[in-house]
């Protein structure tokens, strides 16, 4: 499909792809690269001026727009709500509109509000009174509330901050591996990009389709220095993300409990943990203990690893304890041994003789 503007803009030029059902595909791309107009053209807020959009088949041209579009979700950012509407009545919004009971559909925004981990009390609420991640979890129970197969994400998590955004893309992840549905969803963020999609399409200036491929794929093999470009020069460490940490031998270091501190100035670095095997930071070499008050030089430890997740998070647990130890937990968060960045390097590299991981990548120098 084309887009070309009155004025003779292309937005989108001769895009050529298809999404699977079932999946999340991300539209990623510097601004004014037209991922938003395509994505745009799937519900037909905007009508392409030349090709065609199939879902399941069917050319959407042939639906009302209306209709077509209660049976499409859509999220965009800072969530869209009704401002005089509580909470409850905004998810219900759909519901309603394709004729379901007031009861019904109150009914299922209440099931929705709490799979997307939100309290069913506050459905009584505006949307004033929520915060910026509450309101955007409450923008995609809105979506999801007819059950449509296909649901569209413009920058949906780009207004709220890093953290908040971060556990928006853990739930994202998480729904979909409950719900299965079709997601297309668009960002600028290269990261994001990578984390929530099974595959990605990048967009350059003029609406022209640069590269389509797993994400891995995309990292490993930039199809133009355009590509290479975009996705940053650090992309070797994003890869990491694709990588398993199997194989890398844990080492214990001794530990202390709270309230249980060593001897004063200990002779290493000792972990702190809680009753629970539960990692509280570090207590340096040479560090002050008051054992009369059972209060120490506890440093914080830096981020965790946990057991059996990709090999960056190993390598960012090594390199931002103060003691030089990454401290891997549990599935429950219980303390599970320490790696150091040199262990990790070292899987990196005998994972990079193996055959599936030898081969040159495209679009970097040489």
């Amino acid at each position: 499909m084309t887009k070309r503007f009155d004025d003779g803009t292309v937005a989108v030029d001769n895009l050529n792809l298809s999404v699977d059902a079932g999946t999340i595909t991300v539209f990623v791309g510097p601004s004014g690269c037209g991922k938003t107009t395509s994505l745009r053209m799937v519900n037909r807020m905007v009508e392409p001026t030349e090709g065609a959009v199939l879902v399941d088949g069917a050319d959407v041209r042939a639906s009302d727009p209306a209709l077509l579009r209660r049976r499409i979700g859509y999220v965009i950012q800072q969530a869209g709500l009704f401002p005089h509407r509580t909470v409850l009545d905004n998810v219900a919004t759909v519901p309603l509109l394709s004729g379901w009971t007031r009861r019904r559909a109150r009914d299922r925004a209440g099931e929705l509000l709490e799979l997307v981990g939100l309290p069913t009390e506050l459905g009584k609420r505006y949307p004033a009174q929520l915060s910026g991640g509450q309101q955007q979890r409450v923008g995609v129970a809105r979506a999801l509330a007819a059950d449509p197969p296909v649901l569209l994400m413009d920058e949906p998590f780009s207004a709220v901050d890093p953290v908040v955004r971060e556990g928006l893309q853990d739930e994202l992840l998480r729904l979909q591996a409950e719900l299965d549905k079709t997601i297309v969803f668009v960002t600028h963020d290269i990261d994001e990009a990578v984390k929530v999609g099974e595959k990605v399409a990048v967009f350059r200036q003029g609406g022209h389709l640069a590269q389509y491929a797993e994400p891995d794929e995309l990292l490993a093999r930039p199809a133009d220095d355009f590509v290479s470009e975009f996705v940053g020069r650090d992309r070797g460490y994003r890869r990491l993300s694709f990588l398993d940490a199997s194989g890398i031998e844990l080492r214990d270091v001794p530990t202390a409990r709270e309230g249980a501190l060593p001897e004063p100035r200990p002779e290493e670095w000792v972990l702190v943990l809680n009753a629970e095997d539960r990692p509280r930071g570090w207590l340096p070499p040479g560090s002050t203990v008051d054992t009369g008050s059972e209060t120490a030089e506890v440093q914080p430890g830096g981020s965790l690893y946990t057991k059996g997740t990709p090999m960056r998070g190993a390598l960012d647990a090594a390199l931002s304890s103060p003691s030089g130890l990454g401290v891997v937990v549990d599935e429950d968060g219980r303390y599970a041994g320490v790696v150091t960045a040199e262990e990790v390097l070292e899987a990196i590299q005998q994972r990079r003789a193996e055959p599936e991981h030898g081969e040159p990548e495209q679009g970097g120098f040489g």
